[in-house]
């Protein structure tokens, strides 16, 4: 004990020189360069000589005596005021808890202070017994109050502090708490802790190098913890204060007597397992731990470095099986940044509006057809609106979303995000409401909004590397029957050879006609084949404009009158922002199908009018119809066809130019009633007069 007693002797008079030599540099320092690094400079020099009068008071006598906890009710009292002159000021007051704390604390310091010399200048004062306990507790109680004040501080300093501040009042808080667990232990064992008192100095020392920091001309940039270690100094502190309580019920037990001790430290076991198998065992608990935590600790909701780093690392690459499909690890990420528990990822669909295509973690699914309309998913590209559900729920929309009814009675669903991409909808995802229910705030929307546009980019370069897988088999298809296309025009005109050869040989006439006619049709057909089969050139986005569609209409049963007659109708003056030749492709592609599909009696309806600010044209037949499985699975894909040969290029062709323009087709059709395909155009009324701002609000918010 001896060698413990001769270094911590070292170490006091070490502390006491460091902390002259400390004072004296921030006398000299400049007033103005002191200033510019932190407020209140001449509290922190008052705070370093008070440190190096309590170091000599404990290299005279030793830490932990009567004399030197006299000493160190003027270091506390010279550190109490440099924190309050700092952290506050009279545009950011104090709050009255903290305020009315700070006062009992300086009156406590006075007061020891005065008892305590006045018991010192007399006689023998220092070996009476009250004192040393009395100076003791009232230490540890300052130095107590000292945490809280830090704590407080450090929440009101919002906006942040430079470096050289934060960097003291640290100093300041491992002091204090060095302090008050030496004394808790002292509590706790009944006998004083010599060994951690006599290294005291050594604490000492390791402040002092915050007084240098802030005296030397670094640290101007501000400083904020992370979350992380915002976290863990919060369970620290929880951990203190679970010290505290056990202490205080193990000085209470030992005061009463009897069973008391064994009683305080059941319920002591029981709260701590209690409180701890909630946190692990209930998510909501957790939930509503880090909601709290969020509201009450933190400026902002969300960390967003943290929460971005993590985002990207989900949208980039997945861990698991399931997290290799791009689309739910898109509705994964933007679940994961709200706290949502699981998400559903909706994708156009081939007949219009937009369809279920994955979910995350979303139990049992929506029940029934679960779609969202071709005039809802217009109204939300349009307008960029996130929706929150909940105001939905409760009348007050601020626009006329069509919101299907499936999606409003699933209590489930939270939150609707479109995903857009320059404009334009690639995906819409419905998160899942979280454990612990909240309403969206401005943080939500901005987070939600930015997230859904970065994972539309993932999602449009998926999409493109798909066009691009589309684009090199049509090259495949295209290199395959090129061969087929010369074998065929030699065919053709080997059969135009033997029709003149026939035509000059032939015996009997009647032969050699139908000879003749049998090979002008093979050779006609074939010719027809080349003209199907042959590359076209088509742009039908880059040249849009006002295109009337009657004149369109009437060109196709025109054309179409040698095979079938067909019934036209069309609204007065209905003009699409599209092109023409557009439109042609389309209708023809779809009119031919209708024909091909119903028998030579039956009639095939072409109608336009104009609906929901868009150009509507129906094309009608009573043929054999179709599946729903087939129309939504195979309808539209290449190279898929009902015929015996057909290549599947039709419908896959009409469905590329109608989207590229800007619309969609919708089909309705029942086996043995027939079909009727509806496409879905730009009203050239419409895009002339809509002004093309975008807007972006909270549902039931104006």
């Amino acid at each position: 004990m001896g060698a413990l007693t001769g270094l911590s002797q070292i170490l006091s008079g070490l502390a006491l020189v460091g902390f002259v030599g400390v004072t004296l540099w921030l006398l000299l320092r400049p007033r103005e360069r002191m200033a510019a690094l932190m407020p209140a400079p001449r509290g922190l020099m008052l705070a370093a000589a008070a440190t190096a009068l309590w170091c000599g008071a404990i290299t005279i006598f030793s830490p932990g005596s009567s004399q030197s906890l006299v000493v160190q009710t003027l270091r506390d009292l010279a550190m109490l005021s440099w924190l309050s002159a700092t952290f506050w000021s009279p545009r950011a007051p104090m709050s009255r808890p903290l305020r009315l704390i700070l006062r009992m604390l300086g009156t406590i310091c006075l007061i020891t202070l005065l008892l305590g010399a006045a018991a010192h200048l007399r006689a023998g004062a220092a070996a009476e017994p009250w004192m040393t306990p009395t100076l003791t507790f009232a230490a540890m109680v300052v130095a107590v109050g000292g945490l809280l004040i830090i704590d407080g501080g450090v929440r009101h300093a919002s906006a942040g502090q430079r470096m050289p501040v934060m960097a003291v009042a640290a100093g300041f808080a491992m002091l204090w708490a060095y302090e008050v667990n030496v004394q808790l232990i002292g509590a706790l064992t009944g006998e004083e802790a010599k060994t951690l008192t006599a290294l005291l100095p050594a604490v000492v020392l390791l402040t002092l190098p915050v007084y240098i920091v802030a005296a030397m001309d670094i640290g101007r940039e501000r400083m904020r913890l992370s979350r992380t270690a915002a976290m863990r100094t919060l369970i620290l502190l929880g951990a203190a204060a679970y010290l505290i309580v056990i202490a205080l019920t193990g000085a209470v037990a030992r005061a009463v007597g009897g069973d008391y001790a064994e009683l305080a430290q059941g319920i002591s076991l029981l709260v701590a397992l209690g409180t701890g198998g909630l946190m692990l065992a209930s998510a909501r608990s957790r939930a509503w731990l880090s909601v709290m935590i969020s509201k009450h600790f933190f400026e902002h909701r969300y960390d967003y470095r943290a929460e971005w780093m993590r985002f990207t690392a989900t949208l980039g690459q997945g861990d698991g099986e399931d997290d290799r499909n791009l689309h739910r690890r898109v509705a994964k990420a933007l679940a994961e940044l709200t706290g949502s528990p699981g998400a559903l990822l909706m994708l156009p669909g081939p007949m219009g509006g937009f369809r279920i295509a994955e979910q995350w973690h979303w139990p049992a699914g929506p029940e029934g057809e679960a779609t969202l309309s071709l005039r809802s998913a217009f109204m939300l590209q349009e307008t960029r609106h996130i929706v929150d559900l909940d105001a939905e729920r409760r009348g007050r929309p601020s626009e006329d979303l069509a919101i299907p009814d499936w999606l409003i009675a699933d209590t489930r669903a939270w939150v609707v995000v479109p995903v857009l991409h320059f404009h334009r909808m690639i995906a819409i995802v419905v998160l899942h409401r979280p454990a612990v229910s909240r309403a969206l705030d401005w943080e939500d929307l901005d987070v939600l909004r930015i997230a859904g546009q970065q994972a539309a980019s993932y999602l449009a370069e998926s999409q493109s590397q798909q066009a691009l897988s589309e684009a090199r088999r049509f090259d495949e298809f295209n290199r395959r029957f090129a061969f087929i296309m010369h074998d065929i025009k030699n065919l053709a005109s080997q059969f135009g050879l033997l029709a003149r050869n026939a035509e000059r040989h032939a015996d009997k006439p009647d032969f050699r006609a139908d000879m003749i006619e049998t090979l002008k049709n093979s050779a006609g057909r074939l010719s027809d084949l080349l003209v199907r089969l042959s590359p076209r050139e088509r742009g039908p986005s880059s040249d849009a404009g006002r295109a009337l569609v009657e004149p369109v209409l009437n060109a196709i049963a025109v054309e179409m009158r040698p095979r079938r007659a067909l019934f036209v109708g069309c609204q007065a003056g209905l003009s699409a922002w599209a092109d023409a030749g557009a439109i042609r492709q389309i209708v023809q592609h779809l009119v031919t199908n209708a024909i091909d599909a119903s028998d030579a009696g039956t009639s095939v309806q072409v109608v336009a009018v104009a609906e929901h600010g868009r150009v509507r044209i129906d094309v009608i037949d009573q043929g054999s119809g179709m599946t729903r499985d087939f129309i939504r699975d195979e309808l539209f894909k290449p190279f898929v066809s009902t015929k015996d040969s057909g290549f599947g290029l039709g419908a896959f062709e009409a469905l590329q130019i109608a989207q590229a323009a800007g619309g969609a087709i919708d089909v309705a059709s029942e086996p043995g009633k027939g079909s009727s395909f509806t496409l879905w155009l730009p009203l050239a009324d419409a895009r002339s007069d809509f002004d093309g701002d975008a807007r972006v609000m909270k549902v039931g918010h104006k």
